[in-house]
């Protein structure tokens, strides 16, 4: 007995196979979708090493940065005042040396020379004017000549004088007291008197000066007595006490900016004088302020801000400064003071980055 199937049920079936397989692959592509995404695993947070410095509570000044060659407050350069031979040089570069002492000796025996025959001629004239003062009472001679007589004597009493003076002259001493800085003078040699060749020349080191050039926005800040500080490289950056101790009246209109004097005292002697100096004037000063490390400083478009470190997460946090000094800055505005600041490695953060403190 054969079956036959009529199109219209065969059609219904193709149909219900075809929609019966259709689920069956879309099934199995969501399957597989699922499979993949669950087998794909998380990328780890990286934690980015940085090292971090405690904020403090300190003192801190407003200063302004400039430099300054030391020159001596008070220096002399010796030149002969009478011509001669040196015979004699009694010191040497470096010795210290007090005001009046004798530095060299010419030879002074055409001057003594000098001086006896200038006595000499004073004497001769005092006797004949004594001889006339006797009979120029009784009016035995004339007023022109007892008054030539005296002018002669008073003329020889002048050149005795400066006979002293030369030879006074001829032993060269020391004008301030102070160090040898150069000796030029040797045994031997010819001098000139007021000759331009300087035999030596001293300084006195007990007090410094040093010379600063300010701009004019400056010139409010400035006063008498005023603190500065000196860092000196050639003694190992040591720091040296300051003080203004005149400001020029007048602003040089080709440069913008005014002269100020320092006095630098120096008892101990260290510094001298043509030493460079680097100087902070200091206006004014703050205690118990918020210090931070400059480097730890972020600036973009004006905007300053520090990464703020707690429980492994960098935040950065905007701030305002104020003072600066030195390495470090007043912050007046955004922190307590008692954070832990990142100062190395922030060129690689963002904001809350996870961090691994790695201070040494």
């Amino acid at each position: 007995m054969e079956y036959t199937t009529t199109p219209t049920k065969l059609s219904r079936l193709l149909i219900i196979s075809a929609v019966l397989g259709l689920a069956i692959s879309l099934s199995g592509c969501e399957n597989a979708e699922a499979i993949d995404v669950a087998e794909t695993p998380e990328e780890p947070l990286i934690a980015i090493p940085v090292e971090t410095h405690q904020i403090r509570k300190g003192e801190i000044a407003s200063t302004y940065q400039t430099t300054a060659i030391l020159e001596a407050k008070e220096e002399a350069f010796v030149v002969a005042r009478a011509s001669g031979i040196i015979e004699q040089i009694l010191v040497e570069e470096g010795d210290y040396v007090e005001k009046g002492q004798v530095l060299a000796q010419l030879d002074k025996e055409r001057y003594e020379l000098g001086l006896a025959k200038a006595r000499a001629d004073l004497r001769g004239i005092e006797q004949e004017l004594a001889k006339m003062d006797k009979v120029y009472s009784k009016k035995l001679i004339s007023d022109d000549a007892y008054e030539k007589l005296t002018a002669q004597f008073q003329s020889a009493a002048a050149s005795v004088r400066l006979a002293e003076l030369d030879l006074k002259e001829a032993t060269i001493r020391a004008p301030i007291s102070g160090f040898i800085a150069e000796r030029n003078a040797k045994v031997g040699n010819l001098t000139e008197s007021f000759q331009r060749e300087r035999m030596f020349h001293i300084v006195q080191q007990r007090e410094l000066q040093g010379i600063v050039y300010l701009p004019e926005s400056q010139l409010l800040q400035i006063r008498k007595d005023q603190p500065a500080q000196l860092i000196v490289a050639a003694l190992g950056n040591s720091k040296m006490p300051a003080y203004v101790e005149r400001i020029s009246p007048v602003i040089d209109a080709s440069t913008g900016t005014f002269k100020v004097t320092l006095r630098v005292p120096n008892a101990g002697q260290a510094l001298k004088a043509g030493m460079f100096s680097e100087v902070s004037l200091q206006y004014a000063t703050k205690a118990n302020a918020t210090l931070l490390p400059r480097k730890a400083l972020v600036s973009i478009d004006d905007q300053q801000s520090v990464f703020v470190v707690s429980d492994g997460v960098a935040n950065k946090v905007p701030v305002t400064t104020g003072f600066e000094q030195g390495d470090m800055i007043e912050v007046v505005t955004g922190l307590t003071g008692t954070e832990s600041v990142v100062i190395t490695g922030h060129q690689n953060l963002k904001d809350a980055s996870p961090v691994d403190v790695v201070n040494g």
